[in-house]
């Protein structure tokens, strides 16, 4: 066991201190520091470990093995050389500058790593959101990941662009034995051939210009665990038939080289093209399309899953707060009902855009009507409802007339009031009521036709 005494008691001391403590090797004998109260006595108080403002007794204790100067200064340094028994070493200086630095960086690392593992939990539980619900078929969706993420099966998911397929492949590398394991993604519309075929499967030097060393692709540095194919329906033919061959044998041959490697890599693709229309253009393999066909996903739209949109609107609305670090907890019942009849064509990508779009319009904690895009807030409609009544719907009908009328007069205006209410034909006094009535800010409204557009 080394005994050791630490002089200097400030941050260096300290980040020494919390790397020896509990070292078994290592037996802190002292600490001292001109200040009683500097943060590395006070570390070794909580700790039971001497402490002293006068090094000059810890240092020619015979006991002592090695002493560590952190003050950096020369009249203390040639002191403990001078006071120290035959048999104790000194650092100081550089060495124990680099000490100190190297504990400082190894705190750091340590609280980046204890970051992103927090970053990942969060993730990862978010994910589920999106497998949960009222909506059948998105317990259909679940119930087919939990039943094939145990498998080594390659997956083939469906979709729309926007349903968020990417998480369907988290959700079953999750849930499978290989979630330990490395999990790669690869846009197939991001690369060109060449360079797709040298991102999956490697290069060796020199294969092509540009080609400065060998390389290691991606199919390679997955090996034990899964690789996820995005927009594989547009994947060039040439890469197709080399895909294939991998799903197949499990080898891989880097660009250039003459020798092939064996790999183990679960494979799940996703596209949002129609494959069958691509199979008849002799645009995709159909060798191919029926080794990925084995167990397919399909996502449903967002318009075919409303009663989910509540929970998903909420859940982007969370995530948008932290984004934007503004506090809006809530979306009003009227908003909630726009959202709902809108059609969303950009699926859950689109919800996420306006939820975060709102967030930052909102002047309260609210995300109200004005806080969504014009043709979001257009699309309520104007006929009589079930059991309404006439004189409610009337009331209704000719609340959504001025509501409408004052969003479309404010954009076509810039949000000047004076030029809208002469537009409208009525005094700006009034329109100014109408304003507070259905509670529209036109201060913000050239914002909101500006993104709108």
């Amino acid at each position: 066991m080394t005994r050791v005494v630490i002089v200097g008691g400030g941050k260096g001391g300290r980040a020494l201190l919390e790397m020896f403590v509990g070292d078994p090797t290592v037996s802190i004998l002292g600490v001292a520091d001109l200040n009683p109260w500097a943060p590395g006595l006070e570390f070794a108080r909580r700790f039971n470990i001497p402490v002293s403002t006068d090094f000059r007794d810890l240092v020619a204790d015979p006991r002592v093995d090695l002493v560590i100067d952190v003050t950096g200064r020369p009249d203390v340094h040639e002191t403990i050389l001078r006071l120290k028994g035959p048999g104790t070493e000194v650092m100081g200086g550089l060495g124990a500058r680099f000490m100190w630095d190297l504990v400082a960086e190894r705190k750091r690392s340590e609280e980046l790593e204890d970051r992103y593992s927090l970053v990942v939990r969060q993730l990862q539980a978010r994910e589920d959101e999106f497998l949960i619900g009222q909506n059948p078929k998105m317990r259909e969706v679940a119930e087919l990941v939990a039943r094939v993420a145990p498998t080594p099966t390659t997956v083939l998911v469906r979709g729309e662009s926007g349903t968020v397929k990417e998480l369907v492949a988290r959700a079953i590398h999750k849930y499978s034995p290989l979630r330990d394991k490395p999990l790669l993604t690869v846009n197939c519309t991001a690369l060109t051939p060449t360079l797709m075929e040298s991102e999956l499967f490697g290069h060796r030097r020199g294969a092509f210009t540009g080609a400065v060393s060998d390389k290691v692709g991606l199919f390679e540095k997955a090996d034990g665990g899964t690789i996820f194919l995005d927009e594989i329906g547009d994947m060039p033919l040439e890469m197709q038939g080399k895909l294939l061959r991998v799903l197949q044998a499990g080898e891989i041959k880097p660009v250039g080289d003459v020798v092939t490697r064996r790999v183990r890599v679960r494979v799940i693709a996703a596209t949002n093209r129609d494959l069958e229309v691509a199979l008849q253009r002799g645009e995709f393999r159909e060798d191919l399309f029926y080794r990925f066909n084995t167990f397919t996903i399909t996502l449903p739209p967002l318009r075919e899953r409303l009663e989910d949109l509540p929970v998903l609107a909420y859940h982007f609305l969370r995530k948008a707060e932290a984004k934007v670090n503004k506090k809006v907890d809530r979306i009003s019942a009227e908003a909630l009902d726009l959202l709902k009849r809108y059609s969303w064509p950009g699926n859950l990508r689109e919800l996420e855009n306006i939820i975060e779009r709102a967030v930052v319009l909102a002047r309260d904690r609210s995300v109200e009507p004005e806080h969504l895009p014009l043709h979001v807030q257009e699309g309520r409609p104007l006929g009589l409802q079930t059991e309404e009544g006439l004189l409610a719907g009337k009331r209704r009908l000719v609340r959504e007339f001025e509501r409408q009328a004052l969003l479309r007069l404010l954009r076509d205006c810039g949000g000047n009031v004076s030029a809208a209410a002469r537009r409208a034909k009525i005094t700006r006094r009034n329109f100014h009521r109408l304003l507070a009535k259905y509670r529209i800010e036109p201060r913000g409204f050239k914002s909101v036709t500006e993104k709108s557009h």
